[in-house]
């Protein structure tokens, strides 16, 4: 599409929210997230002796019939997106913030801007976790503009970190997310964007997380960002490198094709565990490979949830 190659040129995140939004849903009247919903947010029908203050009266002219406007008290649903800001999702550290090439957490921003766009047209309320070694930031549930401007606000921030210097933060997804299952008492959409870069002896711990947001009557959507080439597949020259732990800072000198075949087999053992565990509780697992590019993961996506109306 066009109008992904134009982008990069533009930094708000509202600008890239909308425009991406009208890409993506031109035509369709409902949002992608429709599964989710009881019913379109944008109005409903008039109930005979409520007040007649919110009645959308140029609908009215055109349909013959009364509808009401609908408020932020009166959404359908409540989301709450979680975005991994620890040091593993900065890599590759030098697309931080390029919206062509993404690193992880670039990906994520993105696109948890174009979600909370639609959740917005659906007058749908919306809130932002980060997260890292420990819960960063938690805001309140709300579907106002100025919530919504204030959430991008929070995340360009992220795009472009203070000074130009990367944070070194380690990893705790599973406290952070059995904290915020109890903390959300109705229930909600939650989505996720982590690389679920933890070790292995911590991977059940992670399922047994992802298990009590399923266990609260929540709804999950687990995009799974990873850079397949370099992370997966490590791909890399046939030559000494030093590998760096993004978290740690702990440092080993090795040849990719030494390491190349025990390493791939754990990266894909995992892989393919967060899946399986994903599809036995009935979350929504959206794998992410950022070399894709944007429109390539997030559009089909998009319009595979439209088809649920």
């Amino acid at each position: 599409m066009q109008v992904f190659a134009e982008l990069e040129k533009y930094k708000s995140l509202d600008f890239f929210a909308k425009q991406i939004v009208e890409g993506f849903i031109t035509g369709l009247h409902k949002s992608p997230f429709h599964g989710f919903s009881v019913e379109f947010a944008e109005h409903r029908l008039y109930n005979s002796g409520e007040s007649t203050k919110n009645i959308d009266w140029k609908l009215y002219g055109r349909t013959d019939k009364l509808f009401v406007k609908r408020f932020e008290e009166e959404t359908n649903l409540r989301c709450q997106l979680l975005i991994d800001q620890s040091s593993s999702m900065y890599f590759p550290i030098e697309n931080q913030g390029r919206f062509e090439k993404p690193n992880k957490l670039t990906f994520s921003v993105y696109a948890a801007a174009l979600i909370m766009e639609l959740l917005m047209r659906q007058r749908d309320a919306f809130g932002l976790t980060l997260f890292s070694d420990k819960i960063d930031l938690q805001t309140e549930v709300r579907s106002s503009l100025m919530h919504q401007r204030y959430l991008y606000s929070i995340m360009e921030q992220m795009l472009n970190p203070i000074g130009g210097d990367l944070p070194q933060r380690g990893t705790s997804i599973a406290d952070s997310i059995h904290l915020l299952a109890e903390k959300m008492h109705r229930r909600s959409l939650v989505v996720i964007f982590t690389d679920a870069f933890v070790r292995e002896e911590e991977w059940e711990s992670l399922f047994d997380a992802l298990r009590h947001l399923r266990h609260c009557k929540h709804e999950v959507l687990l995009f799974h960002t990873y850079d397949r080439d370099k992370e997966l597949e490590l791909n890399y020259g046939n030559r000494p490198y030093w590998f760096i732990d993004m978290e740690t800072g702990k440092r080993v000198k090795a040849f990719p094709n030494e390491i190349a075949a025990k390493y791939k087999e754990t990266m894909l053992r995992q892989t393919e565990l967060v899946k399986r565990h994903a599809m036995q509780y009935r979350i929504d697992y959206v794998p992410v490979d950022i070399n894709l590019g944007f429109d390539q993961v997030m559009q089909p996506y998009v319009l595979k949830r439209s088809k649920h109306f």
